[in-house]
């Protein structure tokens, strides 16, 4: 396998694990990006980007993100709470006074960030095309009753953080939510990092598919049964109300629309970039950096069947739990995307790293391919 790009030799054995992920056959194509004080010390990419193997994926490529999206929605959102256009604390039906029904009325800010505000799912079926109508979504979730009581425990939020805090940044900032991302975070620090990819930029996508043969962890084997078997419960309805959300990725529509729980396209080095810029203050100061990271929700999640930590848009570190731990320090913050990208960032060693690929695993939160390359860095950094 040709392996693309740079690397400083200190992490040659990284460049060396990052190769043997393509000696699985069922490997397609992925980056890497690590940056370490800022610095980029490995940023390499391999394999192939489109459906029937014939396209190198190259220095431009970008793909689905998936939830990486999550933190960078989350940033934004901070970023206007420290203009004063959004309080963390403030009922959210404030700006948005359809939403204040149904138990509704007294949900903030907060509670949407940190996955408490009881409404991972929409009850009602949707049609496929829904998903792609944000009107038609925003007007359901306004409409639905929470599926626990507010403020007491949490479930991510999959997909409907998307419309949940994006109607709240639209609302305040006057624009849809990825014009609010690209002009916030993507556009200043020069990340090729989009919501709502404009069609010109097409045939830079890389094609998603997942791999076969692979039941993956515990955690999950848990949440296929719970779907298959309890189609109406809340963690089935996560997942599959508009029953699109699964089967999107590759689709047009999918690309062009703002969903900023999901559809973020970027490679891995706007993910290192996007965490730097987190480490180093360019991005929010530091109380909001604090109120970011700090734990906020922890224990067993009610919509992912497994056990969770989260700050505000992001996962926290949890060491001593194999598929939830990004494999540096205890202070780690980031986010996985489904199938195996991920974004994080380690404060302690100053690093920031991104990695991305179009071969989908069936993990519920890190991928072991992701948490390999990570053990394999942190040798290097010792």
């Amino acid at each position: 396998m040709q392996i693309q790009g740079h690397f400083e030799l200190q992490f040659e054995a990284v460049r060396e694990a990052f190769a043997a992920l393509f000696d699985d056959p069922q490997e397609r194509g992925a980056a890497l990006c690590v940056q370490v004080g800022g610095q980029t010390v490995v940023d390499l990419w391999a394999g192939t980007a489109d459906k029937d193997g014939a396209e190198v994926w190259q220095s431009d490529t970008i793909a689905n993100l998936f939830s990486c999206t999550k933190t960078f929605t989350a940033v934004t959102a901070l970023q206007m709470v420290g203009e004063g256009k959004l309080k963390l604390d403030e009922p959210v039906s404030r700006l948005w006074p359809e939403f204040a029904v149904a138990g509704k009325q007294s949900i903030t800010l907060r509670q949407l960030l940190c996955h408490q505000a009881g409404l991972p799912a929409i009850r009602g079926l949707l049609p496929a095309e829904a998903l792609y109508d944000w009107q038609v979504m925003t007007n359901a979730l306004a409409a639905e009753e929470p599926w626990w009581t507010p403020g007491q425990g949490h479930g991510y939020a999959a997909i409907t953080y998307g419309w949940l805090v994006g109607e709240v940044i639209r609302r305040a900032d006057g624009r849809a939510p990825g014009e609010s991302i690209a002009a916030r975070i993507s556009r200043p620090l020069g990340l090729d990092f989009h919501v709502g990819l404009a069609d010109e930029e097409f045939h830079r996508v890389a094609h998603i598919a997942r791999s076969k043969g692979n039941v993956g962890d515990e955690a999950a084997q848990r949440l296929l049964q719970a779907t298959m078997r309890e189609p109406a419960s809340m963690t089935a309805r996560a997942f599959t109300n508009p029953p699109s959300i699964m089967t999107s990725t590759n689709k047009p529509q999918w690309r062009r629309m703002q969903q900023p729980a999901a559809n973020g396209h970027g490679n891995a080095r706007s993910l290192a970039g996007f965490y730097s810029a987190l480490l180093d203050g360019s991005l929010l100061d530091a109380e909001l950096m604090n109120e970011l990271t700090r734990e906020h929700s922890l224990g067993q999640d009610k919509t992912l069947l497994t056990k969770t930590r989260f700050g505000l848009g992001c996962m926290l570190d949890q060491p001593t739990v194999p598929n939830a731990t990004f494999g540096l320090g205890k202070k780690a913050f980031g986010h996985p995307g489904a199938g195996g990208s991920v974004g994080f960032a380690d404060p302690e060693r100053d690093v920031a790293f991104g990695f991305v690929t179009n071969t989908l695993g069936p993990y519920v939160l890190m991928d072991p391919r992701a948490q390999g390359l990570v053990r394999t860095l942190g040798e290097c950094l010792q």
